[in-house]
């Protein structure tokens, strides 16, 4: 199986470094290394003499959506592998997937479960995050249990289900997801084959507060759907925590808009 991996990175030279040193240890190495530089300011164009093997692509700063979709476009694999340029694979992670797509032709995109690491210490996973696997749509609507370092995905099904949404700034790969898990199993290889750092900075779960404001915007795009009532119901729940957190900080503008969308969904359910 021929792999191109795809990491997008902005101002994270030391941690891109760990992140391909992961990638280069494979027990199944990748045929091809892309990285995208997203208009970084710091060191990394020297990665370009680091890691010499490895594509190097500039662009202008235009996020991690349009960074990994670059990595796409100049990708010359059947299957991509991605790989944030924070977090880092263990050495057998790409081996299990060749072996479990092997074993499962008809599954185009699969994922791994992953261990977090929080200011250098290792942290208890929450239960809302356990991981699933084949028909996972519904799993994945509360939020995303899918890490995008932890998956292999076909090309074939990107050009199906299209590619990662550039109008959203974080929840891009929730967004993405959705759309697999609407027509297509997920396969789940259920061992901890990625490891996921946090508290560094540049982090944009951290920067980004409320993200369920991005969420529904996935949400939307799936009412009219299939599964447009579980789709409607967790909209609903999700304009309602919204509407709540308006409230408390006197947000008037979001108030008006999340009394709106929680009018209009509630009709929608009930049609």
């Amino acid at each position: 199986m021929e792999i191109t991996v795809v990491i997008p990175s902005f101002n994270r030279y030391e941690l891109l470094k760990r992140a391909l040193t992961s990638v280069y240890a494979q027990t199944h190495m990748p045929k091809e290394v892309i990285i995208i530089d997203d208009g970084s300011t710091d060191s990394t164009c020297q990665i370009k003499e680091d890691f010499p093997l490895a594509k190097y692509i500039y662009q202008k700063n235009s996020g991690v959506s349009s960074a990994r979709n670059l990595g796409i476009k100049n990708s010359t694999c059947q299957w991509i592998a991605f790989l944030d340029s924070d977090d880092e694979w263990h050495e057998e992670k790409l081996s299990w997937h060749v072996e479990f797509h092997k074993n499962n032709h008809f599954v185009k995109m699969s994922y791994t479960d992953e261990k977090w690491i929080r200011d250098g210490v290792e942290v208890k996973i929450p239960k809302k995050f356990k991981k699933y696997g084949g028909d996972i749509f519904n799993e994945c609507l509360s939020h995303c249990i899918i890490a995008p370092s932890a998956t292999l995905i076909d090309k074939d099904l990107l050009d199906e289900v299209g590619v990662f949404d550039e109008s959203l700034e974080v929840c891009e790969d929730y967004d993405l997801w959705l759309r697999v898990a609407r027509f297509n199993e997920i396969g789940l290889i259920d061992k901890k084959l990625i490891t996921k750092y946090a508290g560094h900075e540049n982090q944009l779960s951290f920067k980004h507060w409320g993200m369920d404001r991005f969420r529904v915007r996935a949400l939307e795009k799936l009412i009219k759907s299939d599964k447009k009532e579980i789709v409607l119901e967790t909209l609903l729940k999700k304009y309602r925590v919204l509407l709540k957190g308006a409230v408390k900080y006197d947000r008037l503008a979001e108030i008006k808009e999340y009394e709106e969308k929680i009018k209009i969904f509630s009709s929608s359910l009930t049609i």
